[in-house]
């Protein structure tokens, strides 16, 4: 049975996003650049990229070829030739015997590892990465892949798909640790690796803080006082249990939640001490609560998945800039106002569940306060 290979354009469809579009084909069968059927009409879509298709089984596969017509039709027909000598017992030049390995099918194996190991954050970044790169790399097969692609794709990163510096060199280091999963290592140099500015982590300013509690109802201030008083991520807060909190202890854990199928990240549990203000909003809170194991649950007794569009429209309600809102936030103020109280980097690194030191050492940084500034002016005064 001879093996077929699909083209198909992606472009932009208004109003419905990037979609994968049969192409036009003329009298020659030869493929009209920049046409696409869209609805069954004609539509140029100058923009986008070729992609061949097949099936592995029931898996359909898809392959990005670039933009060129001519060369998609001529990446197709060897395709197409070398599935179907495969499918007859044969092997062709980089295939089978040359032990060589298809990107496209090399990815694919990869992601269904990353699902079985990692959290669907993780899988959805890596997923992400390995798009843009086959994208931007066309070579058929792994062992093709070199320094000159990888450069490309960091290139492509920030001139096509307009990537932050830090995006851009988030997404490299993912294929970075594709090809690593792949035996395949030293394709860069150290000096290749895309560059950015680490940023000095941004803190809520107490008047602003102030503000945004006084705009808040009583169920949004103990939203918000939690993420403040405990330093939590967003996941955390989401999966907290009234079993975590110990009232009289004063404490909340962090744990994992098998029932759910949530393991906290780096896979490690903790416990973070918490102010009595948090304490009596939390007995005010439990005496209310609906029986749910959640702290913050739905009506539908479900996670809670909108915390940070309710943040920002709590920011728009007290006249400030909802854009200043983000619930990292929350944290980085938490871990610079514990440093700057005294708390040592050791406890704060434990508060926080950072696996190293250098990530919690990101928070210590020179207070601004009123007291340094009477303390400059005493020392230059």
């Amino acid at each position: 049975m001879n093996r077929e290979v699909n083209i198909t354009k992606r472009v932009h469809l208004p109003g419905r996003g990037l979609r994968y579009c049969s192409i036009v084909l003329s009298a020659n069968r030869r493929i009209k650049p920049d046409l696409v059927l869209v609805d069954g009409r004609e539509e140029r879509h100058p923009e986008g990229a070729y992609y061949l298709e097949w099936y592995q089984g029931t898996r359909r596969i898809r392959l990005s070829v670039g933009k060129d017509a001519a060369d998609a039709s001529a990446r197709r027909q060897c395709k197409e030739a070398e599935l179907n000598a495969i499918n007859h017992g044969m092997t062709v030049s980089g295939a089978g015997s040359n032990g060589y390995r298809m990107v496209s099918e090399a990815v694919v194996e990869y992601l269904d590892e990353v699902k079985l190991s990692k959290k669907p954050k993780t899988l959805a970044a890596y997923t992400t990465a390995l798009n843009y790169f086959t994208q931007s790399c066309h070579k058929l097969h792994l062992e093709e892949v070199d320094r000159k692609d990888l450069l490309k794709f960091s290139a492509f990163l920030r001139d096509e798909k307009e990537q932050s510096p830090r995006s851009v060199y988030n997404k490299f280091e993912n294929v970075i640790g594709f090809l690593k999963a792949q035996g395949m290592r030293g394709v860069v140099q150290k000096n290749d690796w895309p560059r950015y500015v680490e940023e000095e982590p941004e803190i809520y300013e107490r008047e602003d803080l102030g503000k945004l509690l006084g705009a808040c109802t009583v169920e949004e201030r103990l939203w918000w006082n939690f993420f403040l008083c405990t330093g939590m991520r967003e996941q955390e807060v989401m999966y907290a249990y009234w079993t975590d909190v110990n009232l009289k202890a004063s404490t909340v854990r962090v744990t994992h939640k098998p029932d759910r199928g949530w393991t906290p990240k780096a896979y490690k549990e903790r416990e973070i001490p918490i102010p009595e203000k948090l304490v009596r909003q939390l007995q005010a809170r439990k005496a209310k609560a609906n029986g749910s194991p959640l702290l913050f649950p739905t009506t539908g007794c479900r996670p809670k998945l909108d915390f940070l569009d309710c943040l920002k429209a709590c920011g728009e309600r007290a006249q400030l800039k909802p854009n200043d809102f983000w619930l990292h936030k929350f944290r980085a103020t938490f871990a610079t106002w514990s440093l700057w109280a005294g708390v040592d980097l050791r406890t704060v690194q434990q508060w926080l569940g950072h696996s190293d030191l250098e990530s919690t050492m990101r928070y210590l940084k020179p207070s601004r306060s009123q007291k340094v500034r009477a303390m400059v002016n005493q020392i230059f005064g």
